[in-house]
């Protein structure tokens, strides 16, 4: 059963929710979320990709939300990634 709750960092937008441990949070705090400026060159190229990708995809706002927090990510990780972003542009 999907129904709405309202974010909880904005308390404004309603986001639909389809799972019950999924967290309510809408895109726009989630894009201000994964925003941070990346330092390390590396990664910062691994994860410059169009910003509708990002939008279109909550799986790649979460990989890179994990490295934001974490500072790595697994090779796994980064292999979806690619994948993800590949299929993606097609």
């Amino acid at each position: 059963m999907a129904y709405k709750q309202r974010c909880i960092a904005c308390k404004k937008n309603m986001v639909l929710i389809t799972f019950y441990t999924q967290r309510p949070v809408c895109l726009q705090c989630e894009m201000k979320d994964i925003s941070d400026p990346i330092t390390n060159q590396k990664w910062k190229k691994f994860f410059d990709i169009d910003t509708t990708l990002y939008e279109k995809n909550s799986f790649l706002r979460s990989i890179k939300r994990n490295y934001l927090r974490q500072g790595t990510l697994t090779q796994k990780q980064k292999e979806t990634f690619l994948k993800v972003v590949k299929q993606q542009r097609l």
